[in-house]
């Protein structure tokens, strides 16, 4: 087994070119923090509008988390009842059927560019794999329209995907699948004319009219800048206790067809159960299935260090639940495994604002859900950048705070191991006591949404 902190989906991409780095001063109406897929998306919206724009990226753009995830392309219509809470039933729908039209127009983007990202309409599945998560189903169900999310009984969820431990599910069939690396490299072969890699920023600078970033080898002057930084925007002081972070592991299975075949797994669905550590799995193009799991361990602070990236212990146990969701795949080969930081808002949905000081504006906080939004939030952001209302921002005027470390470390570890033998328990058929119960509830006191 293959386990970098990269991961299969970047080696099958194949290699890029180092873009320039920034040399002395430059001049940009907006200059981007970030070379993931919001801060392209961001650029891309913006060079649409006619803007000059430079984008900054510490390493190579779409090799962070854009480049490594599950490729699951999804709308917000689970969230939609957390955000009826926050927002009320019209703005809800306005935000989902704008998430709805964001995915629709990476299709029509990868078509129109030519890029081959595996752009895959089929649909999202969420199943229950215990009595207790039907609870989750139906608050899903209940709030969102019919005709957007729809429920699947136990014989309709196994006709997709024959799992036996698959009890009934919901089907939201806007969504898609991406092979994500191709996404997010093809987006940046666009963008080469405005993007200066292995330019760290190290300082930052703003006021009333204009923002100054600094890196080792020069500067920009620019009249507004975004910051598009996943996991890193913890090293932005202003909004260090706005998200935590943890991760996700990936395993990938050698081509397995004949499962497939078995499994009756030929729609190209993306699945999930409903956890909250949720397991995720898809298809490839070769026949493979890619399954990863959200329970990976809590980082501190912003600089991870690889720490999450590369963890043979929750490689194993991501490997193990396979087997488990799919018996099928026992004694089969898995190639590849790879990790990833999470930036987990603490009311579980993207942050997108500006900062009080000055022109900057943000996005953070998609908690493993940021292939779909994050198109959506580069729409949001290049309409602040410009100057211009947006509808689309989901800003929050009394954000929820996450403790500083070392507590929110030490906290959130405690919570993590308290979900994780809840979530063992249910599926077994056992009773959660009663410590276990009031410390996964301990987020939800403090207004944290740990699920969706």
């Amino acid at each position: 087994m293959v386990h970098t902190a990269h991961g299969y989906w970047l080696s099958e991409a194949g290699p890029v070119t180092p873009a320039p780095v920034l040399e002395g001063e430059q001049h940009a109406d907006v200059v981007i923090i970030g070379g993931g897929y919001t801060g392209m998306w961001t650029a891309w919206q913006l060079r649409e509008r006619g803007a000059s724009v430079r984008l900054l990226e510490a390493d190579l753009c779409g090799h962070g988390p854009s480049g490594r995830n599950g490729g699951f392309c999804e709308t917000l219509w689970t969230h939609f009842p957390s955000l009826v809470e926050r927002f009320g039933r019209d703005r809800a729908l306005e935000l989902c059927d704008a998430s709805a039209d964001s995915v629709r127009s990476i299709g029509a983007w990868c078509e129109a560019q030519g890029v081959d990202a595996w752009f895959t309409p089929g649909g999202y599945v969420m199943a229950s794999t215990a009595p207790a998560h039907d609870a989750v189903l139906d608050e899903i169900l209940a709030a969102a329209p019919g005709d957007r999310v729809r429920a699947l009984t136990e014989a309709e969820t196994r006709a997709r995907c024959d799992s036996p431990r698959f009890r009934r599910g919901l089907l939201v069939a806007d969504d898609a699948t991406v092979q994500p690396a191709r996404l997010a490299l093809g987006l940046r072969s666009k963008l080469l004319d405005v993007i200066r890699e292995r330019s760290r920023v190290n300082a930052l600078r703003s006021g009333p009219r204009e923002v100054v970033v600094e890196t080792d080898g020069g500067r920009v002057r620019a009249g507004a800048a975004v910051l598009a930084m996943n996991a890193a925007t913890r090293a932005v002081p202003p909004l260090r206790n706005r998200l935590s972070v943890t991760s996700s592991h990936i395993v990938l299975t050698e081509p397995v067809p004949d499962v497939l075949d078995e499994l009756g797994w030929s729609g190209g669905e993306c699945i999930t159960d409903a956890r909250t550590f949720v397991h995720y799995f898809r298809t490839t193009r070769d026949g493979r299935i890619a399954f990863g799991w959200g329970g990976g361990r809590l980082a501190a602070g912003a600089r991870l260090h690889g720490k999450v990236e590369v963890d043979p212990e929750v490689a194993d146990e991501t490997h193990a639940h396979l087997v488990e969701m799919f018996p099928q795949l026992t004694g089969r080969a898995v190639t590849h495994a790879w990790g990833g930081p999470i930036d987990v808002s603490p009311s579980h949905l993207p942050q997108i604002g500006t900062l009080d000081d000055g022109p900057v504006h943000y996005a953070f906080g998609f908690t493993g859900n940021g292939v779909g939004p994050s198109h959506l939030a580069g729409r949001a952001l290049a309409a602040l950048a410009s100057g211009e209302s947006t509808d689309l921002a989901v800003t929050d005027p009394s954000p929820v705070r996450v403790p500083s470390e070392p507590f929110a470390i030490t906290g959130g570890t405690m919570v993590r191991r308290a979900f994780l033998r809840k979530e063992r328990l249910e599926e077994q058929g056992g009773r959660v006591d009663l410590i276990t119960r009031a410390a996964v509830a301990a987020p939800r006191a403090l207004g944290m949404h740990v699920a969706r």
